[in-house]
């Protein structure tokens, strides 16, 4: 959720004659994330979330529409967005893809507890029943091609160290999550990714890698992230936060004895795939007016800790 985009507001009182949701007051970019460019934008009806998207075309973006439209009226806490006056989701601003979505309140927060991550879990399965039923589908942008393809691009920028680790990780973990139960996944289930009003989840955002995949590896990213934590310059994972989003997950969605055996290898995928985006962004960064590069070694100090440590 950077800015790579600039609008005036006479480009948002033009784009607002297409919706019914009051004339314009004002906007201020959103910081934090790295993908698409966001906006809280303020009418006389009141706050709501406009993004233009910086990667994705328009045609991609139906998908993503009608999967947090399908979840919001399922009571999965999402977003939803709004329809413009021809019923479509998507305008343009800046000769750009464009949608609004309703504000929730809440906010991210960065040291979880217990509960929180509990009802964070349970949410995260709740969206995996309730998408069972969605028709549409789309394939995963960061799948394993991408991997091999992300990998060698930066393997040169690695120390001896880190290269030796990526090219281990890539040899064990191909074709390590086949055959498990699949659906419409987040894929990017991070703490800045949910809004929390005290204990309880108000709302998953920026759905935009959302995709056909593997059910525990969903689980299991979000679970590298909300029980996270550093420790002199290693990344371990909170036993107690691990287990409280284990649990309430399994509340609603009770995991199989092949998923619970696979577990430690969804942890390990999920920790390669934002080391490789991370050193990605960090080598080959898209520049942008106001963004955010977040630290790689993180999730390669979370490979090694899973090397030495058994879930």
């Amino acid at each position: 959720m950077s800015v790579y985009t600039t609008v005036s507001e006479a480009d948002l009182h033009a784009f607002l004659r297409d919706y019914q949701i009051g004339e314009y007051k004002a906007h201020h970019g959103i910081a934090g994330g790295i993908t698409n460019t966001n906006y809280f934008l303020d009418t006389t009806q009141g706050r709501f979330v406009l993004t233009i998207f910086e990667t994705l075309k328009a045609e991609e973006l139906p998908f993503f529409m009608h999967l947090k439209d399908h979840l919001n009226q399922r009571g999965v806490a999402c977003p939803a967005p709004l329809k413009r006056i021809d019923g479509s989701f998507v305008g343009f601003l800046q000769q750009k893809p464009a949608s609004v979505i309703s504000y929730l309140k809440g906010k991210d927060i960065q040291n979880p507890n217990a509960q929180q991550c509990f009802a964070v879990g349970a949410m995260l399965a709740k969206m995996h029943l309730a998408s069972q039923d969605f028709s549409m589908t789309v394939r995963n942008q960061r799948d394993w091609d991408w991997f091999q393809n992300a990998a060698q691009k930066v393997m040169n920028q690695l120390s001896d160290a880190d290269s030796a680790l990526l090219k281990n990780e890539l040899i064990q973990l191909s074709g390590c999550l086949k055959n498990l139960p699949q659906g419409i996944i987040h894929a990017d289930l991070f703490r800045d990714n949910v809004l929390m009003h005290e204990d309880e989840v108000a709302g998953f955002i920026d759905f935009y890698y959302a995709c056909q995949g593997v059910l525990l590896y969903d689980l299991a990213i979000a679970l590298n992230d909300w029980a996270r934590c550093e420790q002199n310059d290693a990344c371990v994972l909170n036993q107690v936060l691990y287990q409280s989003m284990l649990q309430g997950y399994e509340s609603i969605r009770p995991l199989t004895s092949q998923e619970k055996q696979s577990l430690p290898l969804a942890h390990r995928m999920a920790a390669l795939r934002f080391w490789l985006s991370r050193l990605l962004d960090f080598y080959f960064p898209t520049e942008g007016e106001l963004t955010f590069t977040k630290d790689p070694q993180v999730f390669g100090n979370l490979l090694r800790y899973f090397q030495t440590f058994s879930m």
